[in-house]
């Protein structure tokens, strides 16, 4: 006889089973936290990234033309007020250099019962001075000159004037250039030629060296001399304005000259000028140096040393106060623009995107906004600053210093601006924000 389950025997049984069947079903706590944990969340590339940061610039392309203008201007002022003075600078430089800070004269000191004769081998002695760049030399030959043999020896045209023996390189130490005609090559050096000063050509009667005439001829001492050249005039040594110059060879062989030089034109660095004017004297005179007199650096050099210090204190002021004005208007863009920008911050949080990648999308379209901002100004300043060197007859020059500071500030700035509405905008929950839309 088969056993029938009893009635209590089954409902306690169909109680228990599905206890044991939804026991057996449910997922343990283990497999639930391996599960999320292999949910990962989606990381941008570069190229997607750079794309969110410049979503905000493309969809309001009025304030972001306007924000990065604001940025521009910073940028175009930091490169106008940097490249206008160094332009400025460059010229007074220029006109300074023309003046001759860093050359030196050394001669014997006047008023000595005894004419005191430098050696014939000074100049060579100078050129082996380390930091001097060039020497030449002339001398005074002591040499009546006049325009004609016929002139009575009361010719006041050459009154004045003095005749002086002249190295070949005399022209390169003192900038010396040539009005007509040439100055001394070495064949010319050799035989009785003269190059005239400026103010001793106008007095002599001799306006040019004609290229297809016979040269005009002067007479000095008692040899006539052909005149091949004729100077402009000379501001680092006017001396040479009133003179009339002969080759170095052609002084020793014709006029009597012993070779002496009576001044040396000395051109060294600017850093090392008072160094060598300190070595001078011995140098040039080992036996009695006190005989020796040497110019002190002319005062074109202090002015000049002057003007480098001040323009760079003008650089550092202009370029701070440029770039903090464009990081403003960044920051005050970047800060409405998160506040506009809610319901899309809302939306990306609920499609799941994540905090960090929120504040990376809003930090890129800050430092996109600069750099673009920075681009665009550096361009206009670096047109403004060379229209107006230009106008002003000045050598262009932009400081590449100052644009490369100006881009990477400005990108600094956008870096710096866009760090508090990037951490405001991954703070927003998705929920405030989608409500607050």
């Amino acid at each position: 006889m088969t056993a029938t389950p009893s009635k209590h025997s089954r409902s306690k049984r169909s109680r228990s089973e599905p206890f044991s069947a939804q026991r057996s079903t449910a997922v343990s706590p283990r497999s639930r936290g391996s599960a999320t944990s292999s949910v990962k969340p989606v990381r941008l590339a570069f190229l997607d990234l750079l794309s969110l940061g410049m979503l905000g610039l493309r969809t309001r392309k009025m304030r972001a033309v306007l924000s990065a203008l604001g940025i521009s201007v910073g940028v175009a002022t930091m490169v106008v007020v940097t490249g206008i003075p160094a332009s400025s600078h460059r010229a007074l430089i220029e006109e300074i250099s023309a003046l001759g800070p860093n050359m030196l004269r050394v001669q014997p000191v006047a008023g000595q019962s005894e004419p005191v004769l430098l050696p014939e081998g000074s100049v060579d002695m100078v050129r082996r001075i380390g930091p001097v760049t060039g020497a030449s030399a002339v001398a005074n030959t002591n040499t009546e000159v006049q325009r004609s043999d016929v002139t009575s020896g009361e010719d006041f045209s050459s009154a004045g004037l003095s005749v002086l023996a002249a190295r070949r390189d005399l022209l390169d130490v003192v900038g010396g250039t040539v009005l007509s005609g040439r100055f001394f090559s070495e064949a010319d050096e050799r035989f009785p030629t003269a190059v005239l000063g400026y103010e001793a050509a106008s007095r002599l009667g001799i306006g040019e060296i004609p290229a297809d005439e016979p040269a005009p001829e002067i007479r000095i001492g008692r040899s006539w001399f052909t005149v091949v050249g004729i100077l402009r005039s000379v501001p680092l040594a006017e001396e040479l304005d009133v003179a009339v110059l002969t080759g170095w060879t052609a002084a020793k062989n014709t006029l009597r000259f012993k070779g002496n030089p009576t001044v040396i034109y000395v051109e060294a660095g600017e850093d090392h000028l008072e160094d060598v004017r300190k070595v001078l004297p011995a140098t040039v005179f080992p036996e009695q140096p006190g005989q020796v007199q040497v110019s002190r650096p002319s005062d074109a050099l202090a002015a000049k040393r002057a003007t480098q210090n001040s323009f760079s204190s003008l650089f550092l002021g202009l370029a701070g106060v440029a770039l903090l004005v464009g990081g403003i208007g960044v920051a005050n863009t970047m800060v409405i623009s998160v506040l506009e920008r809610r319901r899309e911050i809302g939306l990306r949080r609920a499609l799941g995107a994540t905090r960090g990648q929120i504040r990376a999308q809003f930090f890129t379209e800050s430092v996109a906004l600069s750099l673009l901002g920075a681009l665009a100004g550096t361009a206009l300043g670096v047109l403004a600053a060379v229209g107006y060197a230009a106008y002003q007859g000045w050598p262009s020059v932009i400081p590449l210093t100052s644009v490369v500071a100006g881009c990477l500030g400005a990108v600094a700035v956008g870096m710096v601006a866009g760090v508090y509405p990037s951490f405001r905008a991954a703070r927003l929950p998705p929920t405030e924000a989608l409500a607050s839309a």
